[in-house]
């Protein structure tokens, strides 16, 4: 068959934080995609467009660019499409979605840390694809670099997946992205290659490895949809991998749809990404990576055919979720106020707040259109729905997204999505690996066997630290985060991955600490918080804004306590208001979005709005919620 050497498809996969983005960073500014003077002046990770990825140090969408390479034996310039991808396993409808663009895959390990386990899911999905493998050992100048062990535990990983003779031959690639070196030839531990100035080696190496797309000359147009993006202008556009025939500007192509039917449409706008652009083409080939527009209410995995003999491409398929977390309108009395409910006595409203259950629906379909690793479900109200996903950081991603934008929301406890197999209910459990200093590692093995985690596998390199591989329930993980961090103080490391479903695990203990629950509404005052201070942990600042049935703080036993944080220091004719009050008050603990949703009971929900995070009682009213407790008692 004909191929386009002209062109290589690739993806870069790894680990969070192994270096995806910084080495694809140093690759756009050596193939000399920009000006001397503007790559002088460009912030690192380029690709991480998004303000949460900037943030939290993450990729969470797969992006690609195209690098020009210009060969040093003054060939004929070739363009190299890459794909980043995430390494956060909860965001691998993404990676999968990428895997279905290339025709092989960069796998980046880093030099220390080794295979984790988002490497073993990533790698598994690019085998499952029959996808040629290039290994490439980044960050050789870690201080604790041990390059050969990292190198043996690839190997093993690949013999794990059942890769075939084929896929073990792999070549490997030394880099130091952040410097933009890389070699074929290994280098001491701890140094960066000393044999290379550039990361010419690994543009050969993929030239050499990474197969030209191959085409039939006679087929008709096939171009599969892998990616949307919007424009203000052109409105919706579709990323798409064209796998035969020629795609041209103003060219009028069937459009197969998820259900299989077909409707003639016209490209109006065909463009290519050139760097970090897309800049307009006339016409894409076989192999081609590039973007259209025209066409409103496209999805991901249909396919643009010959309108003549209209053949559909298979529809991309991701693995099922694991977590659900109800989703619904803001229902509680400071809804559509400010931060801290001031001027909230005045009933004024914050402008421009989405709040209706309306607004809420549409905003989470429109999430659906390009995320295909979610669902929404309908529950029994009418203003919530449930929300399932791969893992509980992409679901607090999506509503730390929605905040941002304005919306209000009452965000339920996470929940598994559990399966019924052979009349037995299964539920999914993940594969942890923990990096602990060797003194810790029993408050480690304590903390996962009360969540029923089974160690597989521990390894001692020596360094006075300990691997610990387990696997674990879903469900015990939500809530785990934040006791090992206190656990390990602040030391430890934890990766999880999917790992399928298993029976169910049976009762699993909750957090052990009850909540402190205001029992009115009001301010929050200096001279309760004093009070209630050796009662447990608060969450609150004086003046804050609460209401009935909000968690203000946690409480140090393990049943749930009323309290009246708005209780104000009564004045006399022989005392003032800042008289005896010589007690300092204690820092509250402020709760991230994420951990918010890990400190939730069963009975207790969180409220997002734009400026504040707030942890609640389902049943605000304090005599209802008795109520309910006492029948479940007498029960």
């Amino acid at each position: 068959m004909p191929t386009r050497h002209d062109i290589r498809n690739v993806a870069i996969v790894a680990h969070v934080d192994h270096g995806k983005t910084t080495i694809v960073d140093a690759m756009l500014k050596q193939a000399g995609s920009f000006a001397a003077h503007a790559a002088e002046s460009l912030d690192d990770r380029m690709m991480d467009s998004n303000d949460l990825e900037r943030e939290k140090g993450i990729t969470i969408l797969a992006k690609n660019t195209a690098v020009k390479y210009h060969p040093k034996d003054g060939g004929d310039v070739i363009t190299i499409n890459i794909i980043d991808t995430p390494g956060h396993a909860d965001f691998g409808g993404e990676v999968e979605r990428g895997l279905s663009m290339v025709d092989a895959v960069v796998l980046l390990v880093d030099a220390s840390e080794g295979p984790l386990p988002q490497t073993r899911f990533v790698l598994r999905k690019a085998l499952q694809q029959r996808l040629p493998v290039i290994l490439c050992i980044n960050k050789t100048d870690r201080p604790d670099s041990r390059i050969d062990e990292v190198v043996n535990e690839t190997y093993d990983l690949f013999l794990d997946l059942d890769a075939d003779e084929d896929q073990i031959e792999f070549p490997i690639v030394y880099a130091c992205g952040r410097d933009g070196i890389a070699s074929l030839t290994k280098p001491e531990d701890g140094t960066v290659p000393a044999d290379s100035t550039s990361l010419e080696p690994f543009f050969s190496t993929i030239l050499e490895h990474v197969p030209a797309p191959e085409y039939d000359e006679s087929a008709p147009l096939q171009a599969h949809v892998t990616n949307l993006d919007a424009d203000n202008f052109l409105g919706r556009i579709a990323l798409l991998r064209v796998e035969q025939g020629e795609l041209r500007k103003g060219q009028t192509v069937a459009w197969i749809k998820r259900d299989g039917t077909t409707s003639n449409v016209r490209i109006t706008e065909l463009m290519m990404t050139e760097a970090l652009t897309r800049k307009p083409a006339e016409m894409a080939g076989p192999g081609d990576i590039c973007a259209v527009a025209g066409i409103p209410d496209i999805m991901i995995g249909e396919t643009l055919a010959d309108p003549e003999n209209p053949i559909a491409l298979p529809l991309i398929t991701v693995d099922e979720p694991a977590i659900s977390m109800t989703i619904g309108t803001n229902t509680s009395p400071l809804v559509g106020r400010g931060a801290t409910g001031k001027g909230a006595d005045k009933g004024t409203q914050v402008k421009d707040r989405k709040v209706t259950a309306r607004q809420v629906k549409d905003r989470l379909d429109r999430e659906l259109i390009g995320n295909v690793s979610l669902r929404v479900l309908d529950t029994e109200r009418p203003d919530a729905w449930e929300v399932q996903g791969r893992g509980e950081l992409a679901l607090a991603i999506l509503v730390e997204q929605m905040r941002r934008e304005g919306f209000e929301l009452t965000i339920g406890k996470p929940q598994v999505v559990t399966q019924e197999i052979d009349g037995k209910v299964h539920e999914p459990v993940e594969r942890m690996t923990i990096d602990v200093p060797e003194e810790h590692m029993g408050a480690v093995t304590q903390l996962m066997g009360v969540r029923k985690g089974r160690m597989d596998n521990m390894s001692n390199h020596g360094s006075g630290w300990v691997r610990l591989e387990f696997v674990v329930p879903s469900r015990g993980l939500i809530g785990f985060r934040t006791e090992f961090l206190t656990s390990t103080r602040g030391t430890g490391i934890a990766h999880s991955i999917h790992e399928g479903l298993e029976p169910w695990f049976g009762v699993l203990a909750t957090r052990n600490n009850g909540s402190l629950v205001a029992d009115r509404a009001g301010a929050v005052t200096a001279f309760a918080m004093t009070n209630l201070q050796e009662r447990g942990v608060l969450f609150t600042d004086p003046g804050t804004e609460v209401y009935e049935g909000m968690i203000v703080g946690e409480n140090s036993r393990a049943d749930d306590m009323d309290v009246n944080i708005t209780k104000e220091k009564k004045l006399t004719n022989m005392r003032s208001a800042a008289a005896d009050s010589f007690e300092a008050i204690v820092p509250p603990r402020k709760l991230s979005l994420e951990q918010s949703l890990e400190f939730c009971r069963d009975d207790e929900c969180v409220e997002v709005t734009p400026e504040a995070v707030r942890i609640r009682k389902v049943v605000l009213d304090k005599t209802a919620r008795a109520r309910t407790a006492s029948r479940a008692k007498n029960a």
